[in-house]
């Protein structure tokens, strides 16, 4: 992640709310059992890291963004800056791993799960929530998930992208600052298997009824 990326996240801060409801599904979703050590990838602000931490997990964090990290840390938590390409930790090191929001946020995605395999112990589960590569992206315009998702040519069409792309739904909103990554279902879920994750359960989320999910969330299994 780039620089102007890392502190382009600073903004997010108020809008961190928004993404918290997946982090309670998690808490379900992993079966983690208190005092487990657990890895959270892409800890932000540490909004949904307090989840884990309330659930008994004895979690750290890592981020790439030093501001968000300044936020977390000030809520008590234990996470330090590192790149998901190169975890600073030793193989096996946790009894799970969970990650919110990372594969629209990082170059690359596939390298960060071959990092998350190494780092979780043979049997752990991975559970990840993040947003629905087919209704979030450059080709679907879904501001704050809400109606039915605008489509536009450009859903195969991976990698980054920002300004330009019709599904960025305002020049000032987030992801006009700081741009995302898209990959397709397909590339998606083929990047979990090629770690050697198994993968065990897969749910679509949407908010308070409405009529299509705006993410993902899943249990791999080393």
């Amino acid at each position: 992640m780039k620089a102007a990326q890392r502190e382009g996240w600073a903004p997010f801060a108020p809008l961190e709310s928004l993404t918290t409801p997946a982090a309670f599904k998690l808490v379900r979703f992993a079966g983690v059992q208190p005092r487990q050590k657990v890895l959270d990838v892409g800890c932000g602000t540490g909004a949904q890291t307090i989840a884990f931490r309330d659930a008994g997990w004895k979690v750290t964090g890592v981020d790439a963004s030093e501001d968000m990290l300044r936020r977390a840390r000030d809520r008590g938590l234990d996470v330090l800056r590192a790149d998901t390409a190169a975890l600073p930790f030793e193989d096996n090191s946790f009894d799970a791993v969970v990650s919110l929001w990372t594969h629209t946020d990082v170059d690359d995605f596939a390298t960060a799960l071959l990092e998350v395999a190494r780092v979780l112990r043979v049997g752990g589960p991975f559970v990840y929530a993040g947003a629905h590569p087919c209704f979030i992206g450059p080709h679907s315009r879904f501001v704050y998930a809400e109606g039915i998702p605008e489509l536009h040519p450009g859903y195969l069409d991976e990698g980054r992208y920002g300004l330009e792309a019709a599904g960025v739904g305002s020049a000032k909103g987030l992801r006009a600052k700081v741009g995302a990554t898209h990959l397709t279902l397909g590339r998606f879920i083929r990047s979990f298997l090629d770690a050697g994750l198994r993968l065990e359960c897969f749910e679509e989320i949407e908010l308070d009824g409405r009529p299509y999910p705006f993410a993902v969330a899943l249990r791999w299994r080393l």
